[in-house]
């Protein structure tokens, strides 16, 4: 699904690019709505076999998917009234929840690292790729005359020094490499600068009395998050005595991460383990869950010594804009950006500087301190994605850079070919045969 600016999620309902009801198999490599939000599209339009995913992905799915139908009908409702006001014609929604139920009945999980038939002669296996619960890297077995091919697909590699997962599984050999480039241009700050910021805004904001707003994407990030409020909670160095996570989605995303604390890293389930946790709620015991909307507008009450943790990760919509109608102006308050911001998204001005922000047919003047914290991103930065591909042995395979901005992705392209690697930038919509 493509999320950004109105005219370029209008390209969401273009028709595919190709026969439908030619593909035998569909594989998902992790379960974030960029990759996986046009599913019940295409089953709305008469795919009807199986969609490959490792289990969490399948866990998580439920939710993104159902919230995301919910809003598609919901926006499409309100946009139907404003269409009659004025004349126009009515729209459809791009799916409905009818369309994600039928999406997720088609889903079949499978474990990493084990190998699964999906198509007459083609297998598929899962690799950690550390970037949100579930994640995978793809390699695609095909055999061609006796003859085994392999094509491997990054899917969105995480960050090594980020908490809780593990680091992107290695792969050693590949005919054809699809390798993603969200941060292909630049690398994060170190992580322990990073938590030193982090630590030092939430103290000052507890100092001068401010609330803390954190928009942050329900899945990945906000668990990333609550772990790092976890470890200064335990050291004695969260001052802030509530911290409120806003979401239902987060909420119900953060609940299935707890199902699968076998999978995370060793470190991170060690510090746990020696607080006597057995969940992230428990080892940050301050959290509180606000999943009705009565609790979450109770929050407008709170002026200081809040930290609240709230959707959506890019500003666009949920219920952090309602807290920054109600904090941005406050020149005490605290923004803490923690992810990707898209070009063309509210977080993105919030970034850039934007002295106003458009909420509920106001402009809220922008007096919070606004804070980017890049070091908390999920993906692999540019020496990361280096270093991961760099464990391919020669023969190089064929290397395709993808999933980023024209920028990133023509810096990745100067990385790897001074490291002796051809990388070509295909275009929207061509084809690539091997």
């Amino acid at each position: 699904m493509i999320q950004g600016r109105h005219e370029e999620e209008e390209k969401n309902r273009q028709p595919f690019p190709f026969d439908i009801h030619s593909i035998d198999a569909v594989v998902l490599s992790h379960a974030h709505l960029d990759h996986s939000g046009r599913l019940p599209t295409l089953i709305a339009e008469g795919y009807n076999g199986p969609i490959y995913m490792t289990w969490p992905t399948v866990d998580l799915l439920e939710i993104l998917l159902k919230d995301a139908a919910y809003l598609e009908e919901r926006d499409t409702k309100w946009e139907n009234k404003r269409r009659k006001r004025t004349g126009k014609e009515e729209i459809y929604p791009l799916f409905t929840i009818e369309d994600s139920n039928a999406a997720l009945s088609s889903c079949e999980g499978i474990p990493y690292s084990q190998r699964q038939k999906v198509a007459r002669g083609i297998e598929v296996c899962f690799r950690d790729a550390g970037h949100i619960l579930g994640s995978a890297i793809v390699e695609l077995f095909i055999d061609e005359e006796g003859r085994e091919k392999k094509l491997v697909f990054s899917g969105d590699l995480g960050n090594s020094y980020a908490a809780l997962l593990k680091d992107p599984a290695v792969i050693e050999h590949a005919n054809v490499l699809l390798l993603e480039s969200t941060y292909g241009d630049r690398d994060h700050k170190p992580m322990d600068e990073t938590l030193r910021e982090f630590e030092a805004i939430i103290s000052e904001a507890a100092d001068k009395g401010g609330n803390v707003l954190i928009p942050s994407f329900a899945v990945g990030r906000t668990q990333e998050i609550l772990f790092r409020l976890g470890e200064l909670y335990q050291d004695g160095k969260l001052k802030q005595q509530e911290v409120y996570l806003d979401s239902p989605m987060a909420i119900a995303t953060t609940e299935i991460y707890h199902r699968y604390l076998g999978m995370f890293n060793r470190e991170d389930r060690d510090t746990m383990r020696q607080a006597h946790s057995h969940s992230l709620h428990t080892f940050l015991p301050i959290l509180r869950y606000t999943p009705r909307s009565i609790e979450s507008i109770a929050l407008n009450d709170i002026n200081s010594g809040a930290i609240i943790i709230a959707g959506s990760g890019m500003c666009s919509g949920g219920r952090i804009r309602h807290h920054f109608k109600h904090n941005l102006w406050r020149p005490e308050a605290h923004v803490i950006i923690v992810g990707f911001q898209a070009q063309g998204t509210p977080g993105r001005a919030l970034v850039d500087g934007s002295p106003s922000f458009h909420v509920g047919g106001e402009d809220i003047s922008v007096k919070a301190h606004v804070h980017t914290l890049g070091g908390f991103s999920a993906h692999a930065s540019q020496s990361q994605l280096l270093g991961w591909a760099h464990h391919f042995r020669q023969p190089h395979p064929q290397l395709y850079l993808v999933h980023g901005e024209d920028v990133a992705k023509k810096e990745l392209q100067k990385a790897f070919q001074q490291r002796g690697w051809s990388a070509y930038i295909p275009d929207t919509g061509e084809r690539i045969s091997f």
